[in-house]
Order: structure tokens, then C-alpha cells, then sequence
């Protein structure tokens, strides 16, 4: 460790050009470079790059052919060659430079956002997502744009902080958020007039300092909106618009000192409450969890504390507590996951006690050995559907946890946070290096039992849904070169279940409430769950092509019914369109 190298554990690589041995980059807080083979560096190559330099690419074959020299130049040595072309990975993602590293372009077109901690609002027609992304700020933006452009990253709007964790959104103005940087810095931020307030709780003057995790937990009660729980090694309470706080707990932790005297970012610390959560179904009824392995919960807002520790089995009975799950329906219910790979064990953990915590069950059930688990959910209508989060993916358990099923287009990536939008019944899923994906509509899975599953097939609950028209915007002329998020589907979203490949078609028949039909639509019998989408308007088999009525515009407010043929079998829902408010239909 030296001033050139304050954190050798974080970055600390070495390039040498390849064309050119006295070309030396250093990859620190800036990149650094020496043109004499190290004996002098400067930084000069750093601006507008995001600091925390990580990776550093050279193409060979890069430099420029040699110019011819000036003649006021023609006794100087020539310039060293030096390859042009450079990829720099940081912690704001990844720049490219053809010019040795002078100009650098952000090339911020890929969806490579690492998120700690989500949360939603109820937003319409399109709720909104907070989070915070590791050494990007807290930040939030829509699920979708009323625009055919898609959701681009200037939809979203920087809540400010360092590394972001937690965002908040005020139960009364939804301008008002609560966010919180590394170490327990949370800030209240207000995007109509900018003030932000900065407000983690301090001890007097002379007491010994607080500690907080990196990624410390801080949640909004369900019960009294405004209240604020926050995790350090003690559980706060914060209070009119957190300018004020109490402590309502004992120290939850071990309070090690040869363990939380570490000194450094703030990402060594220990000793801290890391997993914190409220009951939805019990006011005052918390449960806290620690870094260090100890399991507690109150019935009265921390009046009094017990501790669980003890009661957990091995091999998860003092280890990392990463996250408690309350249940939405019974109160005496909850999980807890824990994980150990920092110390390699790699094996997944979630456990269930329905007792408050006196007993407690395992419900890994068949999740990938050597797949730790980051979170886990259960559903908020049935407590056989479960979520869980890993290292490498995200999973549905079916029937509370014996099975597991591996679901979506999510990639290989860590899951850190997943929440059901209460609402929409959408999925929105926290990736640390693939963003947010969002799952729409899960009332399928939530309606899927094991008599669902032995059918041939079967056409789950349609959602109500509201027709609306999406601007053009500038999406078929503006390039290829900007990234844009994906709207949710337009009209109405049909799921289907088919338990066996037979040869025959997925065929959907829409009729309005009269038995006229208005649209049909046919997908392959392919086995699982497949989706087909309809946009509320006419499909040509069922319109009149030349001349009549626009085929643009949108059919009318009003009850309508689906009806699937798969083989022999059918069967009907039915559901409800709306049309925004001044739209005249077909």
C-alpha cells in the first residue's frame, strides 16, 4: 500500500502497451500512465472517467503510421508509438478511447447496472423502481414510457449518493425520497427543488460511534407511513422525514472488537445489522438479522428484543443473516437466508419457521448446490409460490420450497432484491450486472397448483387492461447507437400452460361480451407456460383491410372473453379493457 496504491485489495493492475515497453498504465482510484517505463506517472488521461479503474484492454496493431516530421521538428526524436485503442473498465462501466486514451467515449449502451436493493411505487400507467446501484448513486425511473422509443437511461433521474443501496419513496409526495449511501449515509432528496438533507444518525457527543454495514437496511414502515427503520448495530427508528431518530434496540451484535475495528472503506465493516423487516400482517412485529450470525425479533417495536440464534439449525445457525422474509398472510411465518461463502462454503440456505422463529425448517429444497442465495419472497396472495434470488439466477418454488424451477430470460447473473409490484402483479428483479428486469404478471404462477399442472392445458387469469396509443417518438430514425429498455406489452397478456408436446397449436379466440369475434391468435404447443400478446385492435382475419375503419385504432372500453383450443382441450376467461381517458374507439 503506497500513495500510488492506497487499496491494493480493489484494484492495483498493471498494462504495458504493446507496442512500447515505457508505455505503463496503473489501474487505481484514476488511471495512471508513465512514458518512462514507470519512473514518472500522471493522471491526465482520467477526465470525465468515472473513478475505480478495474480493467484495462489494448488492442495491438493500433498505432498510427508515423507522420511525416515538421521542419522546425526534424532534429527532435520521434514520438514513441503508442496503441490507440483502449477499452477501461471502472465502476461506471465501460469507455472506449481511439486516442490513446485522450478522448473516451461511455459506451453506456448495455445493460450492465449492479443493483443492491430495489423498491416500487404505485405510479400510473406505469409504476416507478428506486434503487441503488454499487458507486452509481440511488436512482429512479419508470417501468415504461407512453413512447414506442422504449425506456432510455435519460427516463431515469439520479437520487444522489455514492454507492446507492436502499431508495425510499415518501408514502405522501412523490417528489420526496430517502436514500442511503454506503454506511448508514441516508439522505432525504427532494427532485422539485433539489434540497437534500443529509441525516444518518450520529451519537452525543462523547458516546462510542455507530456502526453500519456498507449496505445497510433501511425500510418503510406499512403500518405508520413516515417511519423509517434503519439498521446499524442497533435498529433506529427515524421520524419526521428522518429528521429525527430513536434507538429502539439493544447492540443485535456480537460486538466483536478484534472484529469491528476494521479500518478502510467501509465495506470491511462488521459487527452490523444487515437484513431488517417489518411484518405486514403485525404492527410492531420486526425481525432483525446480523452479519455476524444472530437472528432477534420484537412484537412491539423494540420494546423488547428476543434472540433466535440459537434456535436456527446448523449448518446456517451463525452465519451471515443476508435476508428475512416475513409472511404476507400469516404473521407467525417467516424465512431466512442465509449464506457462508465468504468463508467457501458456496451452499444455498433458506429456512422457514412458522412459530416466530421458536422452530425451523429447511426449504432449499433441489436450488444448485454451490448457489448461494441473496433473497428470498413469498408471494403475496399464495404461500406455496416462493421467489429466490442467487448467485446465479432467480428460481420459483411451486410448493414452498421442495422444488424449485429455474424462470425467466434472466441470465447467469447475481439476484440481490426481487419485489411483486402489489398492483400488477409484476415480477421486478435487482441483477448485480444486468440491471432490472421486470417479469410482467405473475398471476399465473400464483394460480398454478399441482391439478393446473396435470391438465393438457390451461389459460390462467387475464388482467384488466388499459388501451393507449404510444408516441412515435424518434425510435426508427435516431440509430442503432442508444439503448432502450424494453415497454411492458402492449394490450392485453394471455398465459398459457401446456403440460406435453402433442403437435397441436396454441389458438386463442377474443370475442367482445356479444359473441362478436375480434381477434385470434396462435402460438406453437411448445411444453411450460407460453405467452401471447394482443394489442386491443383487430386481427386481419377478422377486419376488413381496404377501406373501413382505421385498423390503428383501438377497440372499444368493455368486457371481453378469451377462449383456448389446445388439442381437444377448451376452455374461457374473461376480462376487462379501459381506454385512456379521450380516446374514441373503432
Amino acid at each position: 500500500m503506497s500513495a500510488i496504491d492506497p487499496r491494493p485489495l480493489y484494484f492495483s493492475q498493471i498494462r504495458i502497451d504493446p507496442a512500447n515497453d515505457q508505455r505503463v498504465y496503473l489501474l487505481e482510484f484514476a488511471l495512471l500512465v508513465s512514458d518512462d517505463g514507470g519512473k514518472n506517472f500522471r493522471e491526465d488521461l482520467s477526465e470525465k472517467v468515472h473513478p475505480d479503474c478495474h480493467a484495462l484492454p489494448i488492442q495491438p496493431g493500433t498505432v498510427p503510421p508515423p507522420k511525416p516530421p515538421k521542419p522546425e521538428d526534424k532534429n527532435k526524436p520521434p514520438k514513441p508509438a503508442v496503441c490507440q485503442r483502449l477499452l477501461l473498465g471502472t465502476d461506471g462501466g465501460v469507455y472506449q478511447s481511439f486516442a490513446g486514451g485522450k478522448n473516451w467515449d461511455h459506451l453506456n449502451k448495455i445493460p450492465s447496472g449492479e443493483y443492491y436493493r430495489i423498491s416500487l411505487d404505485d405510479t400510473k400507467p406505469y409504476f416507478r423502481i428506486a434503487g441503488g446501484l454499487q458507486d452509481n448513486e440511488n436512482w429512479v425511473g419508470p417501468s415504461g414510457v407512453q413512447s414506442k422509443e422504449g425506456i432510455r437511461n435519460c427516463d431515469w433521474t439520479a437520487l444522489a449518493g455514492g454507492d446507492g443501496f436502499y431508495a425510499l419513496f415518501d408514502p405522501t409526495d412523490r417528489d420526496t425520497f430517502y436514500a442511503e449511501s454506503q454506511q448508514g449515509e441516508v439522505h432525504r432528496i427532494n427532485l422539485r427543488n433539489g434540497e437534500l438533507r443529509r441525516l444518518r444518525p450520529e451519537p452525543a457527543e462523547g458516546q462510542p460511534r455507530y456502526r453500519f454495514n456498507w449496505n445497510s437496511p433501511m425500510i418503510m414502515s406499512r403500518h405508520k407511513p413516515g417511519v423509517i427503520y434503519l439498521g446499524g448495530n442497533y435498529v433506529f427508528r427515524l421520524t419526521d422525514r428522518a429528521e429525527k431518530y430513536s434507538v429502539i434496540s439493544p447492540d443485535l451484535t456480537r460486538n466483536d472488537p478484534t472484529r469491528t475495528n476494521a479500518m478502510g472503506s467501509g465495506a470491511e465493516n462488521y459487527g452490523t445489522v444487515f437484513s431488517l423487516v417489518e411484518s405486514p400482517k403485525r404492527a410492531g412485529l420486526l425481525w432483525a438479522g446480523t452479519d455476524d450470525g444472530r437472528l432477534w425479533i420484537t412484537e412491539n417495536e423494540g420494546a423488547k428484543w428476543t434472540e433466535l440464534t440459537n434456535n436456527l439449525p446448523e449448518p446456517a445457525r451463525g452465519q451471515w443473516i443476508v435476508r428475512i422474509e416475513p409472511s404476507n398472510i400469516d404473521p407467525n411465518v417467516a424465512y431466512v437466508a442465509t449464506n457462508s461463502y465468504r468463508s467457501g462454503d458456496d451452499r444455498p440456505m433458506i429456512l422457514r419457521t412458522a412459530d416466530l422463529g421458536k422452530t425451523w425448517q429447511p426449504v432449499t429444497g433441489d436450488l444448485p448446490q454451490g448457489d448461494p442465495v441473496e433473497v428470498v419472497r413469498e408471494d403475496q396472495v399464495n404461500p406455496r409460490l416462493l421467489y429466490a434470488g442467487t448467485h446465479f439466477g432467480i428460481f420459483a418454488s411451486f410448493d414452498q420450497g421442495a422444488h424449485w424451477v429455474r424462470i425467466g430470460d434472466v441470465p447467469s447473473v447475481r439476484v440481490d432484491d426481487i419485489q411483486i409490484h402489489p398492483r400488477t402483479s409484476d415480477l421486478v428483479i435487482a441483477t448485480h450486472g444486468r440491471s432490472i428486469a421486470i417479469l410482467d404478471d405473475t398471476v399465473p404462477f400464483r394460480e398454478f397448483t399441482p391439478e393446473i399442472a396435470s391438465k393438457p392445458a390451461q389459460l390462467f387469469s387475464v388482467r384488466s387492461v388499459t388501451g393507449a396509443y404510444l408516441q412515435p417518438g424518434f425510435v426508427d430514425a435516431n440509430g442503432k447507437g442508444i439503448y432502450r429498455g424494453q415497454n411492458p406489452p402492449e394490450g392485453a397478456l394471455f398465459t398459457v400452460w401446456v403440460r406435453e408436446f402433442t403437435g397441436d397449436e396454441i389458438k386463442i379466440a377474443v370475442t367482445k361480451s356479444t359473441g362478436e369475434p375480434v381477434a385470434n391468435l396462435k402460438a406453437p404447443g411448445t411444453p411450460g407456460f407460453t405467452r401471447l400478446n394482443w394489442d386491443l385492435r383487430p386481427t386481419k382475419d377478422v377486419s376488413v383491410e381496404y377501406g373501413g375503419e382505421d385498423p390503428k385504432r383501438l377497440l372499444p372500453a368493455g368486457d371481453y372473453t378469451a377462449e383456448l383450443t389446445f388439442g381437444t382441450t377448451k376452455m374461457k376467461q374473461s376480462f376487462h379493457v379501459d381506454l385512456a381517458e379521450g380516446i374514441t374507439p373503432r
